[in-house]
């Protein structure tokens, strides 16, 4: 016989997981909350936001993944946990107290909703409570209250989801977890017509009848991105009134992409070949965006190589 001491165990009686310390303390947050309420759409909004997330995963498991992402300097976790986990589920708050007690910052977000929302959300997906039993939607949501009643209490920030549509969630949720607005990331593309437009170009811009350096000898070697090149196209005739108007017709539609949920825009640029006019009218109109308070990339796909 041994007298090694027993090994300790959380509250429901599972073995506590052996982790290291992580290499850095990586920012963990954990998402619950009532069945209906959103976690899926959250979960999805913070992966957008560079999180690692991962869905219904049993609380006891955080440490050691905690262990290993804060491998990686800078990474951010998130876990959805859930009474979908069972039995599991009733050591999340153990969980926690383990991880603040080895210094690893860790944020509790719950959402919530009415029970007539999530009713109503139930039935529209024609889905069973996962409490239901055989009972009704609202008795397996009574019981889930009961279960997260203490959990809610502890949450650093609880969200209430009845009234806000999947757009509205994702604007809350990166207002509260990366404190700024939602961006919209645009992509302009310059290309030549003669090589197809891009597939994934959701605007496009034809830049053809705009002065044409090809016609110059001096201009021809060179691309749009040479400053002679470009004071060339950019002080043609129609040329800066195209600029102004197209940066406004597309900041337009940029506020409605924003307001149902689409966070990437490619706009192409063409000309001809894709060497001298689109390429000096997406640099331009790239830096409108930009001045416009958007997150702009710009490329180009047929410019000869340099």
């Amino acid at each position: 016989m041994t007298n090694d001491p027993a090994p300790e165990t959380y509250p429901s009686g599972i073995r506590k997981p052996h982790a290291e310390a992580p290499h850095s303390k990586p920012e963990v947050m954990i998402l619950t909350g009532l069945s209906g309420a959103g976690r899926t759409r959250a979960a999805a909004v913070l992966a957008d936001l560079g999180w690692y997330v991962v869905d219904n995963l049993p609380p006891q498991m955080l440490a050691n993944l905690v262990t290993m992402v804060g491998r990686d300097s800078g990474r951010k976790l998130a876990a959805v946990v859930d009474v979908r986990g069972g039995e599991f589920f009733q050591d999340l708050e153990a969980v926690m107290d383990d991880l603040e007690a080895r210094d690893v910052p860790v944020t509790l977000i719950f959402l919530d909703a009415s029970d007539s929302t999530l009713v109503s959300r139930f039935e529209e997906a024609r889905r069973k409570h996962p409490l239901q039993e055989d009972g009704t939607i609202l008795e397996g949501i009574a019981r889930e209250r009961v279960q997260l009643a203490t959990v809610r209490e502890r949450a650093d920030n609880v969200i209430d989801t009845s009234t806000l549509n999947v757009h509205q969630l994702r604007d809350r949720l990166t207002l509260e977890v990366a404190a700024e607005t939602p961006r919209i990331h645009v992509n302009v593309l310059s290309f030549g017509f003669k090589n197809g437009i891009p597939a994934d170009a959701d605007f496009v811009a034809d830049v053809r009848f705009l002065l044409n350096p090809h016609w110059n000898p001096e201009l021809r070697p060179l691309t749009g991105l040479e400053p002679a090149v470009r004071d060339h196209v950019l002080s043609g005739d129609g040329a800066q009134e195209f600029l102004a108007a197209y940066a406004h017709v597309i900041d337009v539609a940029l506020n409605r992409y924003r307001a149902n949920d689409k966070s990437d825009v490619t706009i192409g640029v063409g000309c001809t070949g894709g060497k001298h006019r689109s390429v000096a009218m997406a640099e331009a109109l790239g830096e409108a965006l930009r001045e416009l308070g958007y997150s702009v990339r710009t490329t180009h796909r047929d410019r000869p190589m340099t």
